[in-house]
């Protein structure tokens, strides 16, 4: 197969599906922005519910500052951060992200293992994340078959992290979902509601994993490949 063919054939594909896949996230967030709560709580209160009803009061909940999808939770300062759409809104989709970074909140508490394998690897993660195409591109032009084996590795690294990522984030909106129906945040025709928006948003971190690994096998075929 030519460089092109192994190209389209590896890094196409994933990227089309990510695209589809995140496409498929906005429509749904921005469907179930329209849609507001029975209960008329904010993200915030959804968030302050369920932080305090686990026990869990020290935990700030403070508004984001990267726009719309910036929501994350905090694991240095353990501190859930929400859009400002998420954290004032009073939407389906509000309650969904808010009770999701609130998942991450009740992983770090209760020592949920893959939390805890990937906070252990992001140092390296940061590094191999900054590093490794530099290094693989200065390999190449040099010819240094070592220095583009060890970027490999590094991407390999990321890679791993990314499939670490999986069970954290599918855990969290399992932890979400269960949230907003035991403590009755939700009606049952809402949590049709949050159950799509966690969908959505668990899909794009599995285009991410597939998107890395398809990208890895690439190179590690282009690079390191049979070179007789």
């Amino acid at each position: 197969m030519s460089g092109l063919g192994l190209y389209i054939a590896f890094l196409v594909p994933p990227l089309v599906f990510g695209l589809l896949v995140q496409g498929w996230l906005k429509r749904t967030v921005a469907r179930q922005m329209q849609t507001e709560l029975g209960a008329g709580l904010s993200g915030a209160d959804i968030a302050r519910t369920i932080l305090d009803r686990n026990g869990l009061h020290a935990v700030p909940i403070e508004r984001a500052g990267g726009g719309p999808l910036s929501d994350h939770y905090d694991p240095r300062r353990r501190s859930v951060h929400l859009s400002e759409a998420v954290h004032d809104g009073r939407a389906v989709a509000s309650a969904a992200i808010a009770a999701h970074e609130v998942g991450h909140a009740l992983q770090h508490e209760r020592g949920y293992a893959f939390f805890r394998a990937r906070a252990a690897m992001w140092p390296a993660v940061a590094f191999a994340s900054n590093a490794w195409l530099f290094l693989l591109l200065i390999g190449a032009f040099m010819g240094a078959l070592g220095l583009v084996q060890f970027a490999i590795v590094l991407f390999a690294v990321v890679v791993v992290f990314q499939l670490v990522t999986l069970p954290v984030e599918f855990d969290a909106s399992r932890r979400a979902k269960g949230a907003l129906r035991e403590f009755g945040l939700v009606g049952p025709g809402e949590a049709a509601g949050t159950d799509a928006v966690l969908k959505a948003a668990a899909y794009t971190y599995v285009a991410a994993a597939l998107a890395a690994i398809t990208q890895l096998a690439y190179y590690a075929l282009v690079f390191l490949g049979d070179r007789d």
